[in-house]
């Protein structure tokens, strides 16, 4: 590998201005800096964890193919050092020069969409960034814009209703950021100058690597690095847990782990695509596994979260492991300039370990394509639909025979052990069967070989347990033409 220039200091645009950081620590957040360096306080703080919303702001980015796209996301769990040659753009930057409101604003004001006024800049930044994608948006759109913020006084009907009527207040065409964007696309091109960041020492170290080839250079020589890609959950053992990161590696501008190929009926996702970017692919190939991303956090933390990151952080009620595994997803893990490729089941040991050497990364994952034939289908059980705390989550794939007998089945629940794991013995008890109900019934009795789920604060151990054995039986009575009344009753009953 050719040697890489190494600089000293964080380059990004705050607003409309130029900032250069040369000391920051690993652990800073976005929403820290803006309130205590920068006294933006719009931005505010509400849960530090990016399920509120009330600090979300836009980051502009470029994408590999050179478009300048900008995105909400939660500066709450957002670190300085994966800022790097973006735009931050927060609610103080809507105001006109002569100090009018944007239409946004103006929409909120007018339709009443605020009283105590504290969540009010994230949702006037999340309607933002959907108003200049969108400038006339349904309500579905609206919704889904407004996933990630939460309002506890207000009440949402108002601020639906501002978020209809934006551009009766005015177009996008005058909008500061699209007036600017030819301007701003070269101002962070020219930041773009293939150099390494390093800043602070091994108490306190941050990197931005240059390319992939010095990514994995880095990791050699700092194998117990903090990776850090979206920041969704690694935001939270600093604000929640006051952990130490450092040393850590910031990989969400590597362009290299930015693709998304679909050959030979196989979608080969780099590890630093988001779940936004992913989701139109994985709707058009494997509508399942697109319908999960929507239930993924809000549109904040979509916008962060990778696909790669909630693999490689191996946590046990990760939502994409299990549908992968079902669907017989593999990986290909990079150490220096060697590369292998494991089964993704594979790669889940136990508890907090995987099947990563020091200095190895999970660098692509390879989703099989299921045949149309086939049956397919994900669940995920939580307190509220769109909440990230799993209770459990299942993964269901089966094929049948003209005869309706199992020919293959591949079952995978999170939430129900120390890993993401298969349910072998109850796929061994419905392989070869015919698929109906006393086969099912039978094969629900075999879950205890497979799980011994814990209680925590998603839920208990006995509420596990029978959820995933009512998946089974939801699975079974969705795939079946001849399922009768009393059946799904029965079903809607557990």
């Amino acid at each position: 590998m050719a040697p890489v220039t190494i600089r000293s200091e964080l380059r990004f645009i705050l607003n409309g201005q130029d900032i250069t950081l040369r000391d920051v620590t690993p652990n800073q957040t976005l929403l820290g800096w803006l309130r205590l360096s920068r006294s933006l306080k719009g931005t505010k703080e509400g849960c530090a964890e990016g399920d509120c919303g009330a600090c979300t702001v836009l980051v502009g980015r470029l994408t590999p193919a050179g478009d300048l796209v900008y995105e909400g996301v939660n500066a709450c769990i957002r670190f300085l050092g994966s800022l790097d040659g973006c735009h931050v753009v927060t609610v103080e930057h809507l105001a006109g020069r002569d100090g009018k409101l944007h239409p946004v604003q103006e929409a909120m004001v007018d339709c009443h969409g605020s009283q105590c006024g504290f969540c009010t800049p994230g949702f006037v930044m999340s309607l933002y960034g959907l108003w200049m994608q969108t400038p006339n948006p349904t309500d579905q759109q609206i919704e889904i814009a407004l996933q990630g913020n939460l309002c506890r006084c207000t009440g949402y009907e108002p601020i639906l209703r501002a978020a209809r009527a934006i551009s009766s207040y005015g177009g996008t065409t005058k909008d500061p950021l699209l007036v600017e964007r030819e301007a701003m696309t070269a101002r962070l091109r020219a930041l773009h100058d293939g150099a390494r960041v390093e800043i602070g020492d091994d108490r306190s170290r941050l990197v931005v690597p240059a390319n992939l080839d010095d990514f994995a250079a880095v990791l050699e020589v700092s194998p117990t690095a903090t990776v850090i890609a979206g920041s969704t959950d690694v935001g939270l053992w600093v604000t929640k847990h006051m952990r130490d990161i450092s040393p850590a590696v910031f990989i969400a501008g590597l362009d290299e782990l930015k693709s998304i190929a679909v050959n030979d009926g196989i979608v080969s996702i780099g590890a630093g695509v988001t779940y936004s970017e992913a989701i139109a692919t994985l709707s058009r190939h494997i509508p399942a596994l697109g319908s999960l991303i929507t239930r993924i956090g809000g549109q904040q933390v979509r916008n962060m979260g990778t696909i790669g990151g909630n693999i490689a952080n191996g946590s046990p009620i990760g939502d994409t492991p299990p549908p992968l595994i079902a669907l017989g997803a593999s990986l290909t893990l990079r150490k220096g300039a060697v590369r292998r490729i494991v089964a993704l089941e594979d790669f889940f040991i136990t508890y907090g370990k995987q099947d990563r050497q020091p200095g190895e990364f999970v660098e692509t994952v390879h989703v099989p394509i299921p045949d149309a034939s086939g049956k397919f289908a994900i669940y995920k059980v939580t307190k509220r639909r769109d909440e990230d705390i799993t209770a459990t989550l299942g993964a269901f794939r089966l094929t049948l025979a003209a005869d309706d007998t199992v020919t293959e089945i591949r079952i995978a629940y999170g939430g129900m052990a120390g890993t993401p794991k298969r349910a072998f013995a109850v796929e061994k008890a419905l392989l070869g069967q015919l698929w109906n109900e006393s086969t099912v019934e039978r094969a629900m009795e075999r879950y205890a070989e497979d799980y011994t789920p814990l209680s925590d604060m998603r839920a208990t151990a006995e509420y596990r347990a029978l959820a995933a054995r009512n998946l089974l039986l939801r699975f079974y009575l969705e795939t079946t033409t001849d399922a009768t009344p009393t059946q799904v009753s029965r079903y809607e009953a557990a």
